[in-house]
This record gives structure tokens, sequence and C-alpha cells, in this order.
């Protein structure tokens, strides 16, 4: 008898009281916003006219989404004909619109990529990963550049050496 109850003890009690389970662990920042994120798009979806499946969603879909997310943003990018049109820190307010920072867009789109192969679809049929998205962001990322005055410019490579150092 001693050595069952021993053996309890050490592989802990064979039934489980209700109170007594273990939650699950409390997932990342990350994995909770990339939830949200899909739960948003997959809102936005439904409250089209008509509701667009996610089956039949496309890169358009994922656009006009991004693009009904600027009426949220909290970034000041100027337009051209605006007298603070390229400085980075305007002296007073003017009345160009707020719109989502392009380092929003593109984290966004990035968890919504993984989001949906998570959730089934496939990586070729992925419109998150589309090369129109890619150019949209660029785009965006270049105008907010431009109206702020700050330049984007791509990290030239350093040259390749070999083993004998500088050729």
């Amino acid at each position: 008898m001693s050595s069952e109850r021993g053996k309890d003890i050490a592989e802990g009690p064979s039934r489980v009281n209700p109170g007594d389970q273990q939650l699950p662990p409390t997932p990342s920042r990350y994995e909770s916003q990339k939830r949200r994120d899909w739960n948003t798009f997959g809102q936005y979806l439904k409250n089209q006219r008509p509701p667009v499946p996610l089956s039949q969603c496309n890169c358009n879909h994922v656009l006009d989404f991004l693009r009904y997310l600027d009426q949220f943003g909290k970034t000041k990018v100027h337009l051209q004909g605006c007298m603070f049109y390229g400085q980075p820190e305007p002296p007073a307010p003017c009345t160009c619109p707020l719109r989502q920072a392009w380092g929003s867009l593109d984290a966004l789109i990035g968890r919504l990529r993984a989001a949906y192969e998570e959730n089934g679809g496939s990586p070729e049929t992925n419109p998150f990963a589309s090369g129109a998205i890619r150019v949209y962001l660029r785009e965006v990322r270049e105008c907010q550049a431009k109206a702020r005055g700050i330049p984007y410019k791509k990290k030239k490579k350093k040259p390749h050496q070999g083993k004998g150092g500088i050729t």
C-alpha cells in the first residue's frame, strides 16, 4: 500500500479536479495582436456588401482594407500643396490628413500573412503576399517619406571580400 501511495505522489493525482486544471500559457503580444488583426480583417470582409468569403478574398480586398484603415491613422501626412510638405517637424498645425504610418501597415501585413497560412490558407494563394501589396507599401513609404522630409534610401551592400582580404 505504501508503494502505491509513493507512486501517486511521484506521478500526481489520477483524478483531475475542475478547479485544478492548468490554463494554457498566455499568448505573446505578437500572437494576441495577430489574432486581433485576423479577426478584424474577417469582420471587414463580412461587412462588405455582399459579404466576401475568405476563400474568395484577393489582394484587392486587402488593399481596400488598408485604405479603410487610413481613417484611424495617427500620422500626419502633408499634401503636396501644404506649406509644411517636406518638413519633418512643422512649426504649426495644418489641415492635412492623418494616415496609418507605413511601419504599422507593414507590420500588419506581416501578421496577416502569417495568420492566413496558420488558418489553412496556402502560401501560393496568400493575398497578403501579393506583389500588389508590396508595391502599395513601397508607395506609401515613399509618399510619407517625401511628405515628412525623411529620406528612405536603400542601404548599399558592402563589397564582398574574399579569403585573402581586400583585393
